[in-house]
């Protein structure tokens, strides 16, 4: 018989550390994630590009033609490549729009409660990598490939909207609800927002289906909030008008009503413009001499932008900061289970030492 002598320690010579190791690790089992990822981003980067060149010089030309046309002339133009911009725009805009709740979904799904309801993360902390460690390779990797690829997408857009401005007739405002968002880095702190949305959901229900939903909704919500609060986190800009001209919108709106004679503002009881029926007899009675609107011109888009963008990363902030306080809970040992532990190895050591017959078994 042979004796085995004990095995050295193995050298780290060489060999990665358990960093780069995990990481290694994390890439590997994100794999289709992060194919599916470089491959969205390089086709919406293509089509933007497509869309800020040859697709925005052929609509202003044909613009250009058309609105060289006079009144009852007939004149040839091309209406193929202003149909085309408008298409290419609406669908990559929408899609720029759609990054952060798909962020959350895959986050919810399967970079977090995949992982817990399989047990492939248990499986992984009983290989030298903590929960916490885990924790933050699970969070640092993607929110690194998710802050490059998302803000090299809002400047292609940026550059593309800016291209047509002026030049094309049916470009879209600055304040439009999706090209404000795709135009700045709202998009950004919203998808990290996402992504820590999806985490916290994934490790708090531990099931796929369920943590990818309530990522969504979370999202949806932070969106709407977002919306809400964005023409209330700078100073805005107050315009009166008469009853005749009504309301004039020329950016997000803080707040609007009607003006008094004495110069009060007061709230609009949603009768309508001055020229509707029975609303110049109501106005009349109380005294109303036009109409006021509180909102942001242009030269607010980026303080706008900003600051929404501070109160997003903030917000993502505090769910990673809850995300890492439930796995601590979750994964520290209780003092029940310490107990229960202790006993169970007490006892096999008394049934170890007791004394056993020396001939064996009696027969």
């Amino acid at each position: 018989m042979t004796t085995l002598a004990p095995s050295a320690a193995p050298s780290t010579t060489g060999h990665p550390g358990p960093t780069r190791r995990h990481l290694r690790w994390l890439l590997r089992l994100h794999r289709p994630g992060l194919y599916v990822w470089t491959a969205l981003v390089a086709l919406l980067a293509s089509a933007l590009l497509w869309l800020w060149g040859p697709l925005t010089e052929a609509a202003a030309e044909s613009w250009r033609q058309y609105n060289a046309c006079v009144d009852y002339d007939p004149c040839a133009y091309y209406q193929e490549p202003i149909l085309r911009y408008k298409d290419v725009y609406a669908y990559t805009t929408a899609a720029l729009n759609a990054l952060p709740f798909l962020v959350a979904a895959w986050s919810g799904a399967a970079l977090v409660g995949r992982e817990l309801e399989h047990g492939t993360a248990h499986l992984a902390w009983t290989q030298g990598l903590s929960p916490l460690r885990w924790l933050t390779l699970k969070l640092a990797v993607p929110a690194a490939l998710i802050t490059a690829g998302t803000s090299l997408l809002v400047l292609l857009h940026r550059l593309a909207w800016t291209a047509g401005r002026g030049r094309i007739d049916t470009a879209k405002s600055w304040y439009d609800g999706q090209t404000l968002h795709a135009n700045g880095p709202t998009t950004v702190a919203l998808a990290l927002a996402g992504l820590a949305a999806g985490a916290l959901a994934g490790l708090l229900l531990r099931r796929t289906l369920p943590a990818l939903l309530t990522g969504l909704v979370v999202t949806a919500g932070l969106r709407l909030l977002a919306d809400l609060a964005m023409p209330h986190l700078w100073p805005a800009v107050t315009r009166v008008t008469s009853r005749d001209t009504g309301y004039v919108y020329e950016g997000p709106v803080a707040d609007s009503g009607l003006v008094t004679a004495s110069g009060a503002h007061i709230a609009d009881p949603g009768c309508g413009p001055a020229f509707a029926e029975d609303c110049p007899t109501l106005y009349d009675r109380l005294d109303v001499t036009g109409f006021y609107t509180s909102y942001h011109p242009e030269s607010h888009h980026w303080p706008l932008q900003f600051t929404t963008s501070a109160l997003l990363v903030a917000v993502a902030a505090a769910l990673t900061v809850a995300a890492f306080v439930l796995l601590k809970r979750q994964t520290a040992p209780s003092p029940a289970a310490d107990a229960t532990r202790a006993t169970r190895a007490a006892r096999a050591t008394r049934q170890g030492s007791a004394v056993r017959p020396p001939h064996g078994p009696a027969v």
